[in-house]
Order: C-alpha cells, then sequence, then structure tokens
C-alpha cells in the first residue's frame, strides 16, 4: 500500500512537471477565491462573463483568464487583487475600485515581494488608487493593459498607473494610462524596457528616478505637466518618443550621466528640454519644435554630446544659464531655424558659428517687463553693441557648424500642439 501511495504521488508529480495543468471555470454565482483555493499550481481558471466583489489573493502559480470580460470589483477597499506568488498570469479582466489608502499603496493589482514572472496583459484597470504596484519582483511582464485612476480625487490624492519599486528586468510593453497621479512611477529599478506606452492627463508621463541600465523606447506623453522625467539616474536609452503639449516640459534631464537621448519629438511645450545637473550624456537627433523654450539648460550641465539636433520654430530656442560657453556640434553641428549666418560654399554648415544667448536674452530672463520693449531701436542697438565688444557679451550655447537645413521632412506637422490655454 505504501508503494502504490508513492508511485502515486510520483506519477502527480510528473503530470505537473509535464506541464497537464487543469482548466476551472467560474460563472457569474461562483467564486474565484474558492476556485483559487482550490487550485493547484499551473492550472488556469477562466472566468466567465459577469460582475465579481472580490477581493483575491493568488499565492500560488496559475493563471486568471477572463472569458468576454468580466470585471472584478474591490468593493473600494484594499488591494481588488494580491499576487503573491511568483509565475502568475492575469489576463483579459476588468479590475477595479480598490480602495483609496496611500499609506497601505492601495491597487487594482499589487504585487507583492517575491512575485517574480508577474505577467498582466489586456487588462482594463479602473478607479483604483494605484493602477498597479510592483515591489521587489523581478521579470514582471505588463502589457496591453488599459488605466485609469479615480479621476474625481485630486492629483494629489491619486496612486500612479504603473508603479515600480526596487525590481529587475521589467517588460512595460504598450500600457495606455491617463487619469492618475503619475502614468509610470520607477523607483531603483534596474534592466528594464517601457515601449509603445501612450500616458495623458496625468502629473507626468512617466517620473523615474535612481534607476540604472533602462531603455524608453516609442512611448507617447501628451497634455500631462511633464512628458518623461529622468531624475538621478544613469545608463539610460531614451529613444524615438514623442512628447507634446505638456504644460511643462517634454523631457526633463536632472542629475543625469552617461546616457543617449536620441530621435524624439519635443513639440509645442513650455520647455522642450529642461536640462539640470546633466553630464556626459549624449543628445542627439532631436526635434525640439514650437516649444516656449526650446531648451532649459542650467545647473552645471556640461560635457554632453549634442549633435544633429533640429530647433525649429522655438519661441526661445535654448535659454542657458551659466558663467562660460559650452560647445555643441562639435562633430556634426545643429539645425537652428532662426540662423542667420550664410553658407558660402554650399557645404551645408554655416560659416560663422550659432550662439543660442546674449546680453539681452539674460536681461529680459532677469526682467521680464523689458520684453515689451525687445523691437525698440534701444534694445537692438544693445545687442549689436554686445555682438560687437566681449566685455558685454553673455555666456552661450556655441555651435561652431550650425546645419543650414533640417533632416526631418515633417516637421511641420508638429506645429500649433500646444497645452490648452498656455499660448
Amino acid at each position: 500500500m505504501a508503494v502504490l501511495t508513492r508511485i502515486g504521488a510520483l506519477l502527480c508529480l510528473l503530470a505537473a512537471g509535464s506541464g497537464l495543468a487543469a482548466e476551472i471555470t467560474v460563472g457569474k454565482a461562483q467564486s474565484i477565491a474558492a476556485a483559487i483555493a482550490r487550485a493547484l499550481p499551473g492550472d488556469v481558471i477562466r472566468v466567465e462573463r459577469g460582475y465579481y466583489q472580490e477581493r483575491l489573493v493568488i499565492d500560488k502559480p496559475l493563471t486568471l483568464k477572463g472569458i468576454d470580460r468580466p470585471t472584478i470589483s474591490g468593493g473600494l477597499e484594499g488591494d481588488t487583487i494580491r499576487v503573491t506568488a511568483p509565475d502568475v498570469v492575469i489576463e483579459g479582466l476588468n479590475v477595479r475600485d480598490s480602495g483609496d489608502s496611500l499609506l497601505d499603496q492601495n491597487a487594482g493589482i499589487y504585487i507583492w515581494p517575491g512575485a517574480h514572472r508577474a505577467v498582466v496583459r489586456n487588462c482594463d484597470l479602473a478607479y483604483n488608487l494605484f493602477g498597479l504596484w510592483i515591489e521587489k519582483a523581478n521579470d514582471v511582464r505588463i502589457e496591453n493593459n488599459l488605466i485609469t485612476g479615480k479621476r474625481d480625487y485630486r492629483s494629489s490624492q491619486r496612486g500612479n498607473g504603473i508603479q515600480l519599486y526596487n525590481t529587475t528586468g521589467a517588460h512595460i510593453i504598450g500600457n495606455h494610462i491617463s487619469f492618475v497621479r503619475d502614468a509610470i512611477y520607477v523607483d531603483v529599478s534596474h534592466h528594464a524596457i517601457f515601449r509603445g506606452n501612450r500616458m495623458h492627463h496625468s502629473r507626468y508621463g512617466t517620473h523615474y528616478m535612481n534607476s540604472y541600465y533602462n531603455l524608453w523606447e516609442g512611448n507617447d506623453s501628451w497634455l500631462n505637466r511633464g512628458g518623461l522625467a529622468l531624475m538621478e539616474v544613469r545608463n539610460q536609452v531614451v529613444r524615438k518618443n514623442r512628447a507634446w503639449a505638456n504644460s511643462d516640459h517634454g523631457i526633463m534631464l536632472r542629475t543625469i550621466q552617461d546616457s543617449v537621448v536620441e530621435d524624439n519629438v519635443v513639440a509645442g511645450n513650455a520647455r522642450g528640454f529642461f536640462i539640470y545637473d546633466a553630464e556626459y550624456n549624449t543628445l542627439r537627433g532631436n526635434l525640439v519644435v514650437d516649444n516656449i523654450v526650446g531648451m532649459h539648460v542650467w545647473a552645471g550641465s556640461k560635457n554632453n554630446q549634442v549633435e544633429r539636433n533640429e530647433f525649429i520654430s522655438n519661441r526661445e530656442q535654448v535659454r542657458y544659464v551659466a558663467a562660460r560657453d559650452e560647445l555643441w556640434g562639435i562633430k556634426e553641428g545643429n539645425y537652428w531655424s532662426n540662423y542667420l549666418g550664410w553658407d558660402r560654399n554650399g557645404d551645408g554648415v554655416g560659416d560663422v558659428p550659432y550662439e543660442a544667448n546674449d546680453i539681452v536674452d539674460r536681461l529680459s530672463w532677469r526682467h521680464p517687463m523689458m520684453k515689451l520693449l525687445l523691437a525698440s531701436p534701444a534694445v537692438q542697438t544693445l545687442r549689436m553693441v554686445g555682438q560687437q565688444f566681449p566685455l558685454l557679451r553673455a555666456p552661450s550655447i556655441v555651435d561652431p557648424k550650425p546645419r543650414m537645413r533640417p533632416d526631418t521632412e515633417d516637421w511641420r506637422n508638429w506645429l500649433g500642439k500646444h497645452y490648452p490655454g498656455t499660448r
């Protein structure tokens, strides 16, 4: 008898190891929590269309799959779904109505420490404080979800759409996030990929701190206060994103080193780029168009390679605050739509350097009312005198090889995309 028992147990283990997972179907009048309790690791729980007011804890590896988009409501208390086991998959569900405790970090889906390799895809997360809170869980995949917050709450009282804390290897792909505090908040999280996300009507599209070796690619941020905020980070790749119509900045680079920021579009923001304490980065091929200030650069931002960017129709191309000149475009130059130089030999490079700012610009920053006089003969004379006499010259961004033509053919399509009420 003991031998038969051992043989039976061995057969069960072999079946589990061979991927022969069972399927459990939950209907309208049934309990999802009860199905989770009786499921074995690796099972698939199919939840049929309906409304289920339950707060779930998934404490074993399994798949929770919605059929025709059932709704799970947390009843405005705690977390709607809490994942504590690794290798959990959640897909095809409407997950809504978490509690609203910022202290307890109530979330639609809370992925707890140790719940590695969690997958959440093709879900709608609505009216949760945090859409997803992911903490100390590695190699998670959050894909193609629609996330909206408690939009009737004030911004400071909302949670974030997706919160990552102390993780590695996350893939955040193709999510659409709005009406939260920050659409994606990343802290102490490394070797992650953020691609194809759309973020709007939030404080920051992305708020990104203390995180290294991450890729941010092909994302759209619009109608936020700030599009993408990278703060106290290094070794980032920020490529082919679009940030437009944000009320403050399109892309913030603050205390950032050893990163590549290339082929992005920043259009119609108050400040296209806000660059503060940024060193040893490469900014290349970015289209900076129709912002109030194209790039606001200060606080020791130096030793950066700035090449082949296009500054077009910004009210101020660059606002540079420093004690000495900074050279951009040493190798290939940048395009400046307000460049007044010439190209006598026809090589596509201006014959005289471009200087972004002069003494009149510096005075107008300190005394904004002076802008009323910018067209006056006295101010124009002061600008000419500053060009002729070095003692009156202000430190500036200097481009020794200004390009005569932009590379981007469709730049006009980005004109006029402003935050409402800012122009």
